[in-house]
């Protein structure tokens, strides 16, 4: 079937222009000047509203095993949230633990999606162990499994934690086969420490978390990450979630000497802070407990994030989607915030939220597409597949009304959580139609699409690496 979308303003990575976009079957067959379309096709108005490509959440973790539970959106509720909120592809973390086969935490993941996305979908690897067998596992996935990303953590000590010397040994490896490094920067040990003895203090409220996970434990991690990527003949380095300004400096010094180094950011770090989130009246923090953690709203953190994205010192803006009820789940950690799971629920809501910037005057329109979508596709082996409205491209499309309003509630969101992060904030636009591979899977708020018609996305290596 062909559908024509009329009358929208395209918004690309030079900036916003008028056009008309042919969809034929599952992808793009032409962009058209406005009112020079075909006779025929099915039409969509786009009217005053903007078309843009469907965005890409580059790092989720559905139905995660943490902290003796897991992460409660599945890939069944998880997929369908993020497709209301106009994001068409998620690229997921398949985990390997320490002592286990990195294939089979590859199997695990696949069985766990199979038939239950409504979205398409991608895997990085997470590395639990990194050993002669793991480093013959990554060649493997590059060059079979479309998988060109390992994520390692410098914390987590006991349940994800490398070493320096394994960190050095996959980024050779990755060096070798083409592959990313994106890393958790933060000094697990030292941060081990500090929450230790808070609680021999006896503080035990949300807010601690924050506290003994400070900026500098950040940027020392993220510095020695740029250094060990270096010693590794210049390993392409990501840096997730990154959350506080002395770790953007070290990613930008870095970036200036022309260094084989990214960064994202997530939504929570942008706006949100430790001291009116994580510091609420008694256990109410727990809901914005997550790692790295939020950061105080008395340093000037938001504003050089925002201005790190404007720069593209930070390329991406990801969710780090990693949601847990407050009942039998956050509850676990009244008495210790040591024992809180750790995670924000947020996919339904990064592209409304970014937008917001755009209206704040804080990004461009080509900017905000860059950064949810384009540069993820580009940065992960999914271009000109995804993150682009071109021809050829697939039909992941979103209709974004910059007249409407969103107001954001547990009442109303579609994520399988008991609360929301983002309680009562009210967005200056609205996600209007969403498009997944030429099919409406979403319109006015109403989900139309279906569980188990998301692929899975064997990915390609990255665009940006030199």
């Amino acid at each position: 079937m062909s559908t024509l979308i009329k009358g929208g303003t395209v918004i690309g990575s030079t900036g916003p222009y008028a056009a008309d976009v042919l969809v034929d079957g599952e992808t793009i067959a032409a962009i058209f000047a406005p009112g020079k379309g075909p006779e025929g096709p099915d039409v969509i108005d786009a009217t005053g509203k903007y078309v843009i490509p469907g965005a890409i959440d580059a790092h989720t973790h559905m139905q995660m095993p943490f902290g003796g539970t897991q992460a409660s959106d599945t890939f069944d509720t998880g997929t369908r949230a993020a497709a209301i909120g106009g994001t068409t592809t998620i690229i997921d973390f398949a985990i390997q633990r320490y002592g286990e086969v990195v294939q089979d935490g590859l199997a695990a993941w696949h069985a766990k999606t199979a038939g239950e996305c409504h979205i398409d979908y991608g895997f990085h690897m997470i590395l639990g162990g990194v050993d002669d067998d793991a480093l013959k596992a990554m060649d493997q996935l590059v060059a079979s499994e479309g998988i060109t990303s390992f994520k390692l953590f410098m914390a987590y000590p006991g349940v994800f934690y490398s070493d320096d010397g394994q960190i050095l040994r996959a980024m050779q490896r990755a060096r070798d086969n083409g592959a990313m490094i994106m890393m958790h920067a933060e000094n697990g040990p030292a941060i081990d420490v500090l929450v230790k003895q808070a609680l021999e203090r006896g503080e035990t409220d949300p807010i601690y978390h924050g506290l003994t996970r400070p900026q500098e434990l950040e940027a020392e991690a993220t510095s020695r990450a740029i250094w060990l990527a270096a010693v590794a003949s210049d390993c392409p380095l990501y840096i997730v979630h990154l959350s506080a300004s002395k770790a953007l400096e070290q990613v930008k010094a870095a970036r200036d000497l022309g260094r084989n180094v990214f960064a994202e950011t997530c939504p929570q770090y942008l706006y949100l802070t430790l001291e009116d989130q994580l510091g609420a009246p008694g256990f109410e923090g727990a809901k914005w407990v997550c790692s790295t953690p939020l950061r105080s709203g008395k340093e000037t953190h938001r504003a050089d994030l925002w201005q790190g994205l404007r720069t593209n010192d930070l390329s991406v803006v990801s969710t780090d989607h990693c949601p847990f009820c407050m009942k039998d789940q956050k509850e676990m950690g009244i008495g210790d915030f040591s024992k809180i799971p750790n995670g924000i629920g947020s996919v339904e809501h990064r592209v409304d939220l970014l937008y917001q910037g755009v209206v704040d005057k804080k990004l461009s329109l080509a900017r905000w597409v860059e950064t949810i979508a384009t540069t993820p596709a580009r940065m992960f082996g999914m271009y000109p597949k995804k993150g682009v409205i071109a021809p050829g491209s697939d039909a992941d499309i979103v209709l974004y009304d910059p007249n409407g309003r969103t107001r954001i509630s547990v009442e109303t969101h579609h994520m399988n959580m008991d609360y929301s992060a983002w309680e009562g904030w009210e967005i200056d636009g609205r996600v209007d139609t969403v498009m997944s591979r030429g099919e409406v899977i979403a319109s006015g708020g109403e989900y139309t699409g279906r569980k188990g018609r998301g692929k899975y996305v064997p990915r390609a290596l990255s665009e940006y690496l030199i």
